[in-house]
Parts: structure tokens; sequence; C-alpha cells
């Protein structure tokens, strides 16, 4: 038997898959490392860490598997998206790594709109947000103007690491495409950008496909983790794009559906034509020549666990949603925006806050805990609704993450999206993505579709009911109008939170 591995270097740890060429995980193996938060909205990390953290995880994937390191042919890997990582001439890093959750660069994004006007979101496809590559090296460039002289070169996390495992620098198209500086339909940096802000192309390192073998380890690399000098190495891609190959969203028609602490609703784009004049987020996708469509809902499942620490703290999950499905679509005129953190799509808007609209004295906690999974649910449905009137279909949608772990919240994702939803039987996020990057790399399937057809297995499977869809679009209506009616009053309360 023959195996590929799949690395996802994630915001809080690295994990590492070991996957046989039947698509069965053999082996995991993580590591964690720390974030610094030196300053408020400041979110940073040691590349270094990254590195230490993937090898010793590749060491431990290799020796516990039992497995001959000449039977792992491939590597690949996921990683955390736009995390700015500079580099000096040596390629060394010039400063910690800036990651995609710090928020310390909303100036810059106001430059980017000021001088790029629609040129933006017709070249980049994105709209200027804090989590995005520019705004960072902008930041770099106006505030630590010794670390930005000393910098050669840019890359993103992953890239970083596969640098240290191989002696190449290059960056992937679907990682690429969250940097602000990439012509996203035609694949290539964006010369019009890089010269709006008076950076050199040099900055930009070579493009490549997400599934293109960029070389084999390095000997220090095979021998601190145990494995083949001869592995072949593939470049990866971005956690999303992954995560999609890894759930089989790989054409038209499929919508992936992923709750975690954020949530995400992304859906396969055959090309770039679609306009969604930067509602949601539009990248190039793993796949080549393909492309998805994504938004973002900011505390998705951080909604629910918000509820559980603060009103039912130590208590299960299966404790805290008892009774949930005894409870009628609505929760008996109880509604919730899961706002707590401000929100993304469709409303860019830092300042709003969460809300639950209708309370009386006959909601129980089983009510509010319902009426949380639905503002969850129907924040997610916002981005589905867009991708419809833009003239796509939404029929199959594949849940992972937290909300794929319970029936109700399954059928009730069926009920508010009226589509059919597929839970996953294996469900290994964006490691499993880029591990079938390898395996496809290796010339085990003819494709990515032919590899899914292995290595994505399909469980459970919830159809709307016609009668509860009905109901939650009568409610959907109304979730809609809570934003437009709770926006000044928000806004108006910012100045007396806590900074």
């Amino acid at each position: 038997m023959k195996y590929v591995i799949g690395v996802d270097l994630g915001t809080s740890a690295v994990k590492t898959l070991l996957v046989a060429q039947d698509g069965t995980v053999r082996a995991e193996a993580t590591r964690e490392y720390p974030l610094y938060h030196e300053k408020s909205g400041w979110s940073e990390q040691e590349p270094e860490d990254w590195v230490r953290g993937t090898l010793e995880a590749l060491q431990e994937l290799a020796s516990q598997a039992g497995v001959g390191p000449q039977d792992i042919e491939g590597i690949s890997f996921s990683g955390q998206m736009h995390g700015l990582v500079l580099l000096d001439a040596e390629n060394r890093p010039v400063r910690r790594a800036i990651l995609w959750n710090d928020t310390r660069t909303t100036a810059q994004c106001r430059e980017i709109e000021k001088t790029l006007g629609d040129k933006l979101l017709a070249v980049t496809r994105n709209p200027a947000l804090e989590g995005f590559t520019l705004p960072k090296i902008l930041w770099v460039r106006e505030n630590e103007p010794q670390a930005f002289e000393r910098a050669a070169r840019f890359v993103l996390p992953k890239d970083y690491v596969r640098y240290r495992l191989t002696g190449g620098i290059q960056m992937d198209l679907s990682d690429a495409a969250g940097t602000l500086l990439l012509d996203v339909a035609n694949k290539r940096w964006s010369d019009e950008v890089l010269g709006a802000f008076g950076l050199g192309a040099a900055l930009c390192p070579p493009l490549v496909e997400a599934g293109a073998q960029v070389g084999t380890l390095s000997e220090d690399a095979a021998a601190k983790t145990g494995l083949s000098a001869q592995t072949r190495v593939f470049a990866g891609g971005a956690d999303n794009a992954c995560g999609a190959i890894g759930a089989g969203i790989l054409k038209p028609g499929l919508t992936l559906c992923s709750i975690g602490t954020s949530g995400v609703i992304l859906t396969y784009e055959a090309d770039a034509s679609a306009d969604y004049k930067g509602k949601v987020h539009f990248f190039n996708h793993g796949k080549e020549n393909a492309f998805y469509a994504m938004g973002v809902t900011l505390a998705a499942g951080y909604s629910l666990s918000w509820f559980r620490s603060t009103f039912a703290k130590g208590e299960s999950y299966d404790s805290l949603l008892a009774g949930i499905e005894d409870i009628a679509p609505g929760s008996d005129g109880l509604l919730f925006t899961p706002y707590i953190v401000g929100e993304r799509t469709p409303h860019a808007d830092s300042a709003i806050r969460g809300s639950f609209i209708g309370m009386d004295g006959a909601h129980t906690r089983a009510h509010f805990a319902r009426a949380v999974m639905e503002g969850i649910t129907f924040s997610l449905n916002e981005s589905v609704e867009m991708f419809r009137q833009a003239g796509k279909t939404v029929d199959t949608i594949v849940s992972i993450g937290g909300g794929a772990k319970n029936p109700a919240w399954l059928q009730m994702q069926a009920d508010i999206f009226q589509a059919e939803v597929v839970a996953l039987e294996n469900e290994q996020g964006p490691g499993l993505g880029a591990a079938m990057l390898a395996a496809a790399g290796c010339g085990w399937f003819p494709s990515l579709d032919a590899c899914a057809d292995v290595f994505v297995k399909r469980a459970s499977s919830y159809r709307p009911d016609p009668a509860r869809s009905a109901r939650y679009a009568e409610l959907f209506r109304i979730y809609r109008d809570v934003y437009a009616h709770t926006r000044d009053l928000n806004h108006a309360l910012a100045a007396f939170r806590k900074q």
C-alpha cells in the first residue's frame, strides 16, 4: 500500500494526516504553537514555530504508522490564508508573521480603496479587508520602515514551511488570491495594483497551481522527519480551497457549509464570470482552472460556544441542546442574530452586535439554544441566497464542522437552505484536501474529481421538509430586517463598550 501526507497549517496548530490509496486515514499527528497579541487587534506568530511543529508532527506520523519511508510517495499542504511572512534576501523572516485575524490595518484598507477605486474589485475580485495581505504590507512599510527595507519578498504561512522542507519559494494561486495583489481571473500578479502602491514585482514569489509538484524533501528535512528525500512535494492550497477539495466541492451545483468558530458557505465556480460586486469573496480554487465564491459568518459556532459558556458553563453540548427538536421552527417567536463579534457577509460591519428579538416569559433555555442555531443558519443562508440570485444552482450542500455533528441542526440546515444537506462519513477537512492534491499529483488518479470519488465518503443525507421550509422562509424575511433596525443602535452603543 502506498501513502500520501496532508499537512494542515492552522492558526493554533499544525495537523498532519497519513492517507492510504483507498482514502483511509492511517495516522494523525498534531502540534500546537502560540499566538502573540502584544497590542489590541494584533495577532502574530513566529514562523519558526510552524516549522518546528510541522517537523515534529511529521516525525511522529512516520514513526507511529509503521509504514516504510519509501511507501510515502507525496506530501502537500493546506494553510491559513492571508498571513504576511516577509523574508530578507537570504529567505529569513524579518519579523513575526502578521495573521489573517489581525485588525490593525483599517487605515491601509481605506488607502487601498481610495487609490484603486473600481479597479480593486475588477482585478482582485475582493474588497479591502483588514485580514488580507496587501494592507499588512503597507502597514509594515509605514510603521516599520527598517524591517520593510530588509524585505526582499513575501510568502504566506504554508509557503514558508514548504520552503523549509524543500528549499524552493513558490505560492499557489488559491492562496495568492487572498493577498489583494493577484489578478484573479488572469491568474497573475497584477502590475496595476503593484504599481499603484510602488511595490516591485520581485516582492512576489513565482505562482504555481495548487497541485503542482515543486520539488522533493531536502536531505535535512528527510533526516528530521524520517521520511525519504525522494518524497514528492506538491504546492498545496489555501485552507478554504483545500477544505472544499476534502469535501468534494469540485463541480457546479455543489456547495460547502462549514460551521467552525466562524462559518463559511462556499460554492464552486467553473469560471471567473460571476460578479458578486464584492459582497462575497471570490478566489481561485485548488482545482486547476476553477474558482469558488465564499460568504463568511464571523461568529457561527462561536455564537453557540459563547451561549454555552455564558448560560450553561460546564455542561456538554448534548445537555445544552436537549429538547430543541421538540420546539417548532422559529423558536416560538424568538430570533437571534449572530453578530456578537461584528459581521462579514453580507454586512461588512465591525460595530454591529447580536440581538435576541421577541423574548417573552414563556421562552425556556431550549428556545434560546434553538434560536442561536437558527440565527447562525439564517446568517449563512444570506450567502446561499446571494449565490442563487446570481444564477447559481445550490441544490446539494455538504455540511462539515460543528454544524454537522447534530442531526437536528443538519435537518434545520436543509429546511432553511431549501437544499439536500449531506454529512460526511470521515470528515478531515483541509488536511484531507491537501492529501488529495498529493494523491492526484502522484498519479494515483487521473483527476481530483476521480480522487474525490474514492476519498470523500458521504454518510447521512437530509432533505428539506416543505412545511418547515415555508415557515423558515417567512422567518428569514424577518431576520433580514433586524440588521437595518439595529444598526444605528449598535453603532451608538459602540462608544460604551469596553475597549
